[in-house]
This record gives C-alpha cells, sequence and structure tokens, in this order.
C-alpha cells in the first residue's frame, strides 16, 4: 500500500465510509486540528520527567484518535464501528487537575505563558487545544456531533493549563503574573 493515492489533489479527501468533502470542510478542520494537538502533546510527553505524567499523556493521545475517527467518520453513516469516548475519559482529567491542584499556590492572577521549554510547550498544547475546541463547536451548529467531545475538549485544555503550572512548579520556574496596570 502507498502512502500516496493522489486522491486529494484536487483539495478534497475521504471520511470515514467514503464520502468525498473539501479539505477546508469544518469536519476535516476539526479532526485536523484535533491531529496538531496530539502532536503537540507527543512532544509534551518525549519531555515530562515522570512516569505518571507521560502514562496519563498517552491516554489523553489514545482518546485524541477516539475523537478523531469520531469527527472524520461519514454522518451519513451512522452504522460505522468507531471506539466511543466515556465519561470516564473526562471523569480521569478532572482527577489530574485535582491531583496537581493540591501541590499549588491558589491562582490570584493571570499568569504568562512561559519560564522554561517545558512549560511553554504545555501552553502551545493547551491553545491548539481551545482552536479545536472551537472548531469542533462550529461544526455542531452546523452537523450533529458527539457532545462529549466538546466536553472531553474543554477540560483537557483545563488539565494542560493545570498542567503547565505543576511542571513549572516542579522545574522551580517562577510564574510570571500578568501586570494588567502595565498596558
Amino acid at each position: 500500500m502507498k502512502i500516496y493515492t493522489k486522491k486529494g489533489d484536487a483539495g478534497e479527501t475521504s471520511l470515514f465510509g467514503g464520502s468525498r468533502v473539501s479539505k477546508s470542510d469544518l469536519r476535516i478542520e476539526s479532526y485536523g486540528t484535533v491531529d496538531e494537538l496530539n502532536s503537540w502533546l507527543g512532544f509534551v510527553r518525549d519531555s515530562a520527567d515522570d512516569r505518571h505524567t507521560r502514562d496519563v499523556l498517552k491516554i489523553v493521545q489514545d482518546r485524541l484518535f477516539t475523537i478523531g475517527a469520531l469527527l472524520a467518520a461519514d454522518p451519513k453513516k451512522p452504522k460505522l464501528k468507531i471506539p466511543a469516548l466515556k465519561e470516564d475519559d473526562v471523569t480521569l482529567l478532572e482527577k489530574e487537575i485535582d491531583r496537581m491542584e493540591e501541590s499549588l499556590q491558589p491562582l490570584k492572577a493571570f499568569i504568562l505563558p512561559g519560564g522554561h521549554p517545558d512549560v511553554s510547550r504545555i501552553h502551545i498544547a493547551r491553545c491548539v487545544c481551545r482552536r479545536a475546541e472551537r472548531w469542533v463547536v462550529a461544526l455542531g451548529k452546523k452537523e450533529k456531533i458527539e457532545t462529549l467531545i466538546i466536553k472531553y475538549l474543554n477540560r483537557l485544555s483545563d488539565y494542560l493549563f493545570v498542567l503547565a503550572r505543576w511542571t513549572a512548579k516542579n522545574l522551580n520556574v517562577k510564574e510570571i503574573p500578568w501586570d494588567a496596570a502595565d498596558g
């Protein structure tokens, strides 16, 4: 099997199930951004110091593949066998957020992303996650989608924000508060 098919040379691609759509379709933007997020999370996972974080991020990456498959499925072919996203997937993120927040100081101001390359990568992933969420919300206004996808992406961006703070703490990186009076 060759990696290139030449079928996309005219700007169209196939959904799972066979329908052809424009590569600029909201559905393609949605799962393409989820794929971009998954790649960023691979980069974050590769630089994570602790095994637990790497293990959680691997689970998240697996869930993002599930989300990508759900978004890439042809809505006109509902009988396709696709893995399910579950409420437990959201609960895992919430438990991880709670676990990390136990060791963090309460947030009293907006913080500027950065301070260390590992922290910056997590913030970039968080921003890509928010973009994926916006695309999926836009798609959901046009077509029926699994609403748990939006909930998962929303919670994932929260998880990534807390992971960035937690990583900064573990690296002894001082958080830089946004000083609104400076502007």
